[in-house]
């Protein structure tokens, strides 16, 4: 099926379009019970206990219907189902509350019949909030306001509750909660340390300079958490951090307690996204830095930035991004970067966690200007970019991989098609990887990288 836009989101189209891989389940983290009972037990100590309460009420009583998100909506534009149209989705949370949470819900059912929740509900709902990649997007275009992304994680956090979410994201977040390693890739602390004295002999042998990754350095400027799977994947990715940071004089450090910028719980459940968060903080309180940075990674960078100030106690830390300080010291003169290394063709692709909100959009594209000759918009871009097609944790789940190859990730492959780049990049780790099987499986001849992987090719080091 064709895609539908807006007339100025005109994604290019490809004329051997795949059958779209419809439908998946979510597989549940364990058997469930009384399904019904459970999630009306767990959205009620949700709003007994959270700020959901009044926003839902509002929602209701807003009755979003319209229909204009689905001319944002890539998953709809892809499917053209109706049940894909965002406020659609919306709904089926919506009504539960009014049904089950309201005065008049509760009289209409006593007088009109008004159906109830049902296990099919559950089940209908369960699919509909893990197709959703939580964008953002249609936000954009509700001429309400409604964020229906909010009302996706609120889904999903009550579901989770009533034991309903994926196994890739509860196993992740278990380990780094509860697991000897403490971090979603389960790197012990030794592999850690040396991985890092392996990462400071390449960059020796690279630039000809001695550049440290500190570890457990008291009273730095800066503790940084990258997502710890760069450690692991990013190599150059990380080099590039450290090479931008050396060049600065910026006193960091990495902290050998806590080490992982990744935020699972944003995908899924609010307790255990505040439980990461507050680890998070401690580690850089333990060593008393004075700010937190953030590698690439766009939902590690969303969630530490959004959330340190508001689940932890005492005074909050200032929380950076690791683009934000590049294009500062970039532009403080504090950096040197030659942009006749880089002769391949370049694009960008923004991260959703990062720029629908429009916090970062140029620093990133204006660090890449400096890096190469030859940068090409992909369109459209910044705050009305579309997602990888692996947003909303769905990357990390198995059973999407269709769905994110054929359906939601068609877009995105169409338009890394359209700008005949050699390199696209993407600050994120998550969609590092979606990107990276888009462009195997649709066979786009593209390399994907971070903006730092070029930084650190261009950068001079004194």
């Amino acid at each position: 099926m064709s895609l539908t836009s807006t007339p100025t989101d005109n994604p290019p189209q490809n004329k051997q379009r795949q059958t779209p891989a419809s439908h998946y389940h979510v597989e549940p983290v364990q058997p469930a019970g009384n399904r019904v009972e459970n999630f009306l037990t767990a959205f009620a100590a949700i709003l007994r206990h959270s700020n959901y309460h009044f926003l839902l009420d509002l929602y209701a009583h807003s009755s979003p219907k319209c229909g204009r998100c689905a001319v944002t909506c890539q998953v709809y534009q892809a499917t053209g189902d109706p049940c894909d149209v965002p406020c659609y989705r919306t709904n089926l949370l919506l009504d539960v509350y009014r049904r089950h949470f309201t005065t008049s819900g509760w009289l209409q059912s006593k007088f009109f019949n008004h159906s109830a929740l049902t296990e099919e509900k559950i089940d209908e709902m369960a699919e509909a909030f893990y197709r959703c990649t939580a964008c953002r997007r249609c936000k954009l275009e509700c001429p309400l306001g409604i964020d229906h992304g909010l009302i996706t994680h609120l889904g999903r956090y009550i579901l989770s509750e009533s034991g309903i979410a994926p196994k890739g994201l509860v196993v992740s977040v278990r380990e780094q909660l509860e697991g000897k390693t403490g971090n979603t890739s389960a790197i012990p602390l030794p592999a850690l340390l040396d991985n890092l004295e392996f990462l400071e002999e390449e960059l020796a042998d690279m630039k000809g300079v001695e550049v440290k990754f500190p570890v457990d350095r008291q009273n730095a400027e800066y503790i940084f958490f990258p997502a710890v799977s760069d450690y692991l994947m990013e190599a150059d990715t990380l080099m590039g951090n450290a090479a931008v940071l050396h060049a600065a004089g910026i006193d960091w450090t990495i902290g050998s307690g806590y080490f992982d910028g990744i935020n699972y719980g944003l995908f899924y459940n609010d307790w255990v996204l505040e439980r990461i968060v507050q680890k998070l903080v401690a580690e850089a309180r333990r060593l008393n830095a004075k700010k937190i940075l953030i590698g690439e990674c766009g939902h590690a960078s969303r969630s530490a930035k959004q959330f340190a100030a508001a689940l932890t106690d005492g005074e909050a830390l200032p929380v950076v991004n690791i683009l934000e300080l590049t294009h500062q010291m970039l532009t403080a003169g504090k950096l040197q970067l030659d942009p006749n290394i880089i002769q391949e063709r370049v694009t960008y692709h923004d991260p959703c966690n990062l720029a629908r909100s429009g916090w970062i959009v140029n620093q990133p594209r204006e660090i890449l200007r400096r890096c190469t000759r030859n940068f090409v918009e992909m369109t459209p871009g910044g705050a009305r970019n579309y997602c990888c097609g692996g947003g909303g944790g769905l990357v990390s789940l198995d059973e999407t991989h269709d769905f994110r190859m054929q359906v939601v990730g068609q877009t995105k492959a169409e338009q890394i098609r359209a700008t005949g780049a050699d390199i696209v990049v993407s600050p994120c780790a998550n969609c590092k990887k979606q990107l990276r099987e888009i462009v195997d499986y649709h066979k786009i001849p593209a390399e994907i990288m971070g903006v730092h992987d070029l930084v650190l090719r261009a950068i001079k080091l004194l």
